[in-house]
């Protein structure tokens, strides 16, 4: 079997870690066991490129349950655990390609070693699988029948491909689930970006100035948290709605460029480029902390701040000073990468437990409608975020009410007045 992990040596730590998070995810693992009787996904070839971590695991052993061969490589070149990919391979004998700090032309090449499964399915989190198909490996086109993009930043690429008419196949939106977006991007990524900083750093976050650059799911998230940690939290924004949402759940809203001057941490979650560039380097206190939590490296422009730089260095393990002309210091978490994933271990097992759930049960669906679907990106049907919603209560032991028919009749129908 080919592979390329760093270390073998690591399965069986990364084994306890998988099983430790297995313990966490009771909707995947219900999801497992059904695949396990029923292999809905039988001799289905899938290349997945997304996270390599615990959680991600155990999505690989629940689609291995369902009958599917798996082929995993990292979507992020910082966000291996090197201890899960060696399990992944030596107890489940799936091929997997990455190691964490890969440089960019081995983190492509190992995208190009998980694609030699000639996939059916793209499995992505960032739409790499999908742009690197479309721009090099078009050969692979006539085997595949449908995606699923996990994120975003994904999402937004894939609905610009499918806007010029270039997508050519359909993707499934899991991203944009309510059992998704609404938990994961917000709770996962609110307390794992914040715990990523505070493992880098060791810097309090009481009484200090938070900038979070966006108020998507992602941002409304680690704003909560990092105001939950006592930090006076102000918010950037460039859609006015958003903005206003951030004024009234009680944090200041301001410029980057006023909020440059008064800030002691910043994190951007936005998926665009330069949101933090020279002019606000050039006005920030000496110390500042800069990090970013949305999926590509790019909203920090490290090209600017290094021009602006007498030099850096890497002062604390996930930490790199750069000493500005000007005699200021600016530290830079995970190279501009995900901090979450760079410096910690991503988001909490309970939350990826309904986000691979979508992910498993998206691999199903479009094992099974991917020939009538158009090459266009679609959301997660209803009928599957809701099972996953309910399985998930059950598995917290909570009830909820249920409707009654003269309730369901009353708000299906227009006749019944007040």
């Amino acid at each position: 079997m080919e592979y390329d992990v760093k270390d073998l040596a690591l399965a069986e730590k990364g084994g306890n870690r998988v099983e430790w998070a297995t313990q966490g995810m009771p909707v995947l693992n219900a999801i497992k066991d059904r695949f396990s009787g029923e292999k809905p996904l039988k001799g289905v070839r899938i290349a997945a490129c997304l996270h390599v971590t615990t959680e991600t695991a155990v999505l690989m052993q629940t689609l291995k349950a369902g009958g599917a061969k798996v082929h995993l490589c990292a979507s992020n070149p910082l966000s291996t655990q090197d201890d899960v990919a060696a399990f992944l391979v030596a107890a489940e004998n799936i091929p997997v390609f990455s190691i964490k700090g890969e440089d960019r032309d081995t983190y492509y090449r190992h995208i190009n070693q998980a694609l030699e499964i000639k996939p059916q399915i793209t499995m992505d989190d960032g739409a790499d699988l999908v742009s690197t198909i479309h721009a090099e490996r078009r050969e692979l086109l006539q085997d595949i029948l449908a995606g699923t993009e996990e994120t975003t930043t994904g999402v937004i690429r894939l609905k610009s491909m499918a806007a010029d008419g270039v997508l050519a196949y359909p993707i499934i939106a899991v991203n944009d689930a309510n059992t998704k977006h609404l938990f994961d991007n917000r709770y996962g990524t609110g307390q794992s970006t914040v715990d990523g900083i505070i493992r880098a750093t060791n810097r309090l976050l009481a009484g200090s100035t938070f900038v979070v650059a966006g108020y998507g799911w992602c941002g409304r998230g680690v704003a909560m948290r990092a105001s939950g940690m006592g930090a006076k939290v102000i918010v950037t924004e460039v859609d006015p709605l958003r903005a206003l949402e951030a004024v009234m759940d009680g944090y200041q809203v301001m410029p980057m460029l006023k909020a440059a001057k008064l800030g002691d941490f910043f994190c951007t979650v936005t998926g665009d480029i330069k949101v933090l560039r020279q002019e606000h380097f050039a006005v920030m206190k000496d110390g500042a902390v800069v990090c970013n939590s949305g999926h590509f490296n790019v909203e920090i422009d490290l090209e600017s701040l290094a021009e602006m730089s007498k030099g850096k260095r890497q002062i604390r393990e996930n930490v790199e000073e750069y000493r500005l002309s000007n005699g200021k210091r600016v530290n830079v978490l995970g190279e501009g990468r995900l901090i979450n994933l760079a410096a910690a271990e991503g988001h909490p097992p309970s939350v990826m437990d309904m986000s691979f759930a979508n992910q498993a049960l998206a691999a199903k669906y479009v094992t099974e409608k991917g020939p009538t679907l158009e090459k266009k990106v679609y959301g997660v049907p209803e009928e599957i975020d809701l099972e996953i919603g309910r399985l998930k209560l059950a598995a917290m032991g909570i009830e909820i009410d249920i409707l009654l028919p003269e309730q369901e009749k009353y708000l299906a129908s227009w006749d019944m007045g007040t």
